[in-house]
């Protein structure tokens, strides 16, 4: 009995304003807000350090494979009217060359920093494209998540869309990029010119058209100012050479330490939400005189905190 009311007292010093916390909640005072915020890093870096020492206990779950992103594809082209993109072998591997070329050169972007564009990796790969586009992801951790953000974007909406493509090849590998952990989703499409494979005698183009792409940066130059990429041939190290075409990424371990982290991440930002405005409730109907901060203030940027939590959780598109 004694013990329960120690606890219960506990706890209304903790989460209520009284007389024993200078009417505001022992929570939201600045020592507890730091030894909480000292000990939600503890536990991050731990999950970072046993994620490394154990991924098979503790890792960041996921599972994107390219069967499943194409069988998905071509499902919400069938839902549009539209024919099924095929498999290409040389479009995967311009998009493995990319997605090397991101995680070597530390970039995100469609256009690399030394002008390398997405023609120069499909072009280098053999394949001799009458239309070409490319969509990117990072962070997701199911291939129906990262189809679901480029439809739900209007730009790779459009690419995934389009009449104009036939032929897809899709990189996804593991790395670190741009200084965090990260898998990265390289989707390159593209057609090849109608009498590409064909008999000798049809007519070829004299030169070739500029490339189509719908999910390029608007900051990006215009057709007739993109950069000439870097001339280089991009030779695999043997590591890359052991990742080409890599058709899957798969992670399964026993606890998923990025939920874990968000949910521990969310749980608390939605408890000082609560207790902030039960304390405005209790301060208004006691009439309590206080110098403190706006509750209102504090609430509103908590809730900026949890929606870029959870923006940043379901990945990022480009």
């Amino acid at each position: 009995m004694i013990l329960y009311i120690l606890m219960k007292d506990f706890i209304h010093h903790l989460l209520f304003p009284r007389e024993s916390n200078n009417h505001r909640a022992k929570i939201l005072h600045h020592d507890s807000l730091i030894v909480i915020i000292c000990l939600f890093l503890f536990v991050t870096s731990l999950f970072a350090a046993v994620s490394k020492t154990s991924p098979d206990v503790l890792g960041i779950s996921f599972n994107i494979t390219s069967s499943d992103l194409l069988a998905m594809t071509n499902q919400k082209r069938q839902e549009n009217g539209l024919g099924p993109l095929s498999m290409n072998d040389q479009l995967a591997s311009a998009a493995d060359q990319k997605a090397n070329h991101m995680f070597a050169n530390n970039y995100w972007a469609h256009i690399a920093p030394d002008g390398t564009t997405p023609w120069f990796f499909i072009k280098n790969s053999g394949y001799e494209y009458l239309y070409a586009g490319e969509n990117l992801a990072r962070g997701f951790t199911s291939s129906i998540d990262v189809i679901n953000a480029w439809m739900t974007s209007p730009t790779h909406r459009e690419n995934m869309l389009s009449k104009n493509y036939s032929d897809v090849g899709f990189a996804i590998k593991e790395g670190s990029l741009t200084g965090s952990d990260t898998v990265l989703v390289v989707e390159e499409l593209g057609s090849k010119y109608a009498g590409q494979n064909q008999a000798q005698n049809t007519v070829q183009p004299t030169a070739s058209p500029t490339p189509i792409v719908l999910a390029v940066i608007s900051s990006a130059p215009s057709p007739t100012s993109v950069p000439t990429p870097t001339t280089q041939t991009l030779t695999p190290t043997p590591k890359q050479q052991e990742n080409i075409n890599v058709a899957a990424v798969q992670n399964k371990p026993l606890i998923d330490s990025k939920s874990v982290s968000n949910k521990i991440a969310l749980g608390f930002l939605i408890l000082l939400i609560s207790i902030l405005i039960i304390d405005a409730v209790i301060i208004e109907r006691k009439k309590i005189v206080r110098v403190v901060a706006h509750n209102l203030d504090h609430v509103i940027f908590l809730i900026i905190m949890i929606i870029v939590i959870i923006i940043i959780s379901r990945g990022i598109i480009l």
